[in-house]
Order: C-alpha cells, then sequence, then structure tokens
C-alpha cells in the first residue's frame, strides 16, 4: 500500500468503532451490513464484478482501483495488476457460492505486512425484493503495541468501502 493508505490504517485513533464487535491484542471483528435493491445474485455480481468500480483507489497499491479484479473461485484472487507483468495478491478466495457468499482470506494491504491474517466474508440475504449484504472481517496476527489498536482504521476502511458499493449499486457511480 502507498503511505498515505498505511498511515490512515495505523494512525486513525478518533475514527468511530461502532461497527468493531470485538477487538484485543491478538485480534478483531468487524461487521457491516448496507441493503440494497437487488437480488442475491445481482448483489453477488457488483461485488465481483464491479469492484474495481466502486471500491476506493486510495486503498490499492497503484492508486487505480480499475486495476482490481476478484476471480471467484476457490483459490482466485481479490488481486491487482501493476503493469508490465508486476501484481499483488490482496487476498485469496477460499469460499465462493454466487449470489449466497465470498470469503477471501489474508490480510488486507498492510495487514499482510504485519504477519496478519482473517477472513473477509461478504454474505448476501435477500428480502422483500432487497439485499443486504454483510461484510464482516475477522483478523488474528502478531502486532506490536497489539491488533486492538488498528481496529477503528480498518474499521473505517471497510465501511467506507461497502458505502461506495451502495451508493454504486444505486446511482451507479460509488461519489456522494
Amino acid at each position: 500500500m502507498r503511505g498515505a493508505v498505511l498511515s490512515l490504517l495505523l494512525c486513525l485513533p478518533g475514527v468511530a468503532d461502532a461497527e468493531v464487535l470485538d477487538a484485543a491484542a491478538g485480534g478483531f471483528t468487524v461487521r457491516h451490513s448496507v441493503t440494497i435493491e437487488a437480488t442475491r445474485r445481482e448483489a453477488y455480481d457488483f461485488v465481483v464484478r464491479d469492484i474495481g468500480k466502486w471500491w476506493h483507489d486510495d486503498h490499492t497499491m497503484s492508486g487505480s482501483a480499475a486495476r482490481l479484479h476478484i476471480d471467484a473461485k476457490p483459490m482466485g484472487c481479490f488481486c491487482e495488476t501493476l503493469g508490465d507483468g508486476a501484481g499483488l495478491v490482496h487476498l485469496v478466495v477460499t469460499f465462493a457460492n454466487p449470489g449466497v457468499m465470498l470469503r477471501l482470506t489474508g490480510g488486507l494491504g498492510p495487514l499482510g505486512l504485519m504477519g496478519a491474517s482473517g477472513n473477509l466474508t461478504f454474505d448476501f440475504a435477500e428480502s422483500d425484493g432487497a439485499t443486504t449484504v454483510t461484510l464482516q472481517y475477522a483478523v488474528g496476527g502478531y502486532r506490536a503495541g497489539g491488533m486492538d489498536e488498528i481496529a477503528p482504521a480498518v474499521d473505517f476502511v471497510l465501511t467506507e468501502a461497502l458505502d461506495r458499493y451502495a451508493r454504486y449499486v444505486a446511482t451507479g457511480s460509488p461519489q456522494e
């Protein structure tokens, strides 16, 4: 990740942590949900097919979310192309059930540099013509000072991502 992203993840003590389910020295869990006007399968496809259209450029190595893609099959990846044959695996797909659940495993962004890993899960639940998308990231690992100190910053990044996703689905643009 670029320096600004690392700074964001490590230095945001004031970020609201209402969605941090638990946090301790060895790890944390964050969870967020949004309800969108789409079927479960459509909601899933927006995550997989369009991640480069709603993920924030600031949370990429290249500075361009358009370089992101998800190969939604076991051992597929949430990857970023960097040009000239270079690339980066952000997370590995460990479970894919289109329209139901997508689970990615690894250390998102600078978490991987810390020796931390986790499961980032997207669950899709349809009711009355709308789908609730729940994103949960359970992370464990070592970090000097404890993993709990960075939970609010990771929560902030994932809150932003899910908000951008919901705006993209609703309007075709992730911008406010």
